[in-house]
């Protein structure tokens, strides 16, 4: 295997995990605004004028986070994109150093989790 080879693979390796992440996160939060929205929701027959401003309050803050999550996903992934290309144009401008680090991060992990078992 080249060193160019397993930069590449490195580099997809991140990329991979970090979608992983990423879309582990957005179902969560998609999951909890379904839910706090069907609790709105069941909230919605009741006449109550203090029921009725709270339940106006939390759909603007429901809608509010939605936004904030779009953001930030939106964000997570341009930060992700772009440290994944600096890692790929290192590895190719420095094939033998990464494989040196990622060496080093490997037994850096083995001794780590040799320890806890």
């Amino acid at each position: 295997m080249t060193a160019t080879a397993m930069g590449d693979g490195i580099a997809e390796s991140a990329r991979n995990h970090a979608k992983r992440a990423g879309r582990a996160a957005s179902s969560e939060m998609k999951d909890f605004m379904a839910d706090v929205e069907e609790l709105v929701a069941k909230f919605g027959d009741v006449k109550d004028a203090e029921v009725a401003r709270l339940r106006t309050r939390l759909q603007s803050s429901i809608d509010s986070a939605k936004d904030d999550v779009a953001s930030t996903t939106e964000s997570l992934r341009r930060r992700a994109r772009e440290a994944a290309s600096t890692a790929d144009e290192y590895v190719r401008s420095s094939p033998w150093q990464a494989i040196g680090v990622a060496a080093l991060l490997g037994l850096a992990v083995g001794y780590a989790a040799s320890r806890r078992f």
